[in-house]
């Protein structure tokens, strides 16, 4: 059981992030790879500070549910941590970069607070967290990753300014209504998460489509 329980909690990120990573017809460096995922995970500190604030305000103002500002705080603290650091990679240099390291960043985050859920904070049902967490949470955050990294290279690479504030605002928006419906019936809390992966890969399939495109016209890039 404990074989498995690890097996979903690492190996639902890392499956994502191995298929997002391959779809990039020119791949990305293994090691700029790495060291993106590992910016996501050191995220989880400050998320984990900003969201116990979440808690606090739940006891003040004695609403008992207010997890949707997940959403207003680890979406933005993605958003920034790709602007200050990946935004400057050398290997940085086409659209579909953008989501490569968008989701990469994102799956570190996830894979680490996967590890909290499951074996702290949940330990005593640990199994069943996560397979919740490998059909929901997961494909969330990569979603995410994905939505933020289109108009980061819609706004890097076409110029036009109001992406960037879609990147920061549409995946912000997206996370904190997914928080916001865990509380609800389970149809309407997994239809929106499939609307919204489907989202996620009709964006990526148009950047798929574009590099193809690209490809056919000129030689492969060396990275």
């Amino acid at each position: 059981m404990l074989d498995i329980t690890l097996a979903l909690t690492v190996g639902a990120p890392l499956a994502i992030l191995i298929y997002i990573v391959r779809s990039d017809k020119f791949p990305e460096p293994p090691q700029t790879v790495l060291k993106t995922f590992f910016i996501g995970v050191l995220i989880c500190i400050p998320a984990g500070y900003l969201n116990s604030f979440i808690s606090i305000f739940e006891d003040l103002s004695g609403i008992q549910d207010m997890s949707f500002l997940a959403g207003f705080t680890e979406e933005p603290l993605k958003f920034l941590a790709f602007m200050l650091f990946v935004k400057f990679y050398s290997e940085f240099d086409e659209p579909m970069d953008a989501i490569v390291y968008g989701t990469v960043i994102s799956l570190g985050f996830a894979t680490w607070e996967n590890i909290e859920y499951v074996y702290l904070l949940y330990s005593d049902q640990s199994f069943y967290v996560a397979i919740l967490r490998a059909i929901s949470a997961i494909p969330l955050h990569a979603s995410c990753g994905v939505i933020m990294g289109y108009y980061i290279g819609l706004y890097t690479f076409k110029g036009s300014r109001k992406y960037i504030f879609q990147a920061l605002l549409v995946p912000t928006i997206i996370h904190a209504i997914y928080n916001f419906l865990t509380g609800y019936a389970d149809l309407l809390f997994f239809g929106y998460l499939i609307c919204v992966i489907y989202f996620a890969v009709t964006l990526h399939k148009k950047f798929v489509i574009e590099q193809n495109f690209k490809s056919s016209e000129s030689e492969p890039k060396i990275k």
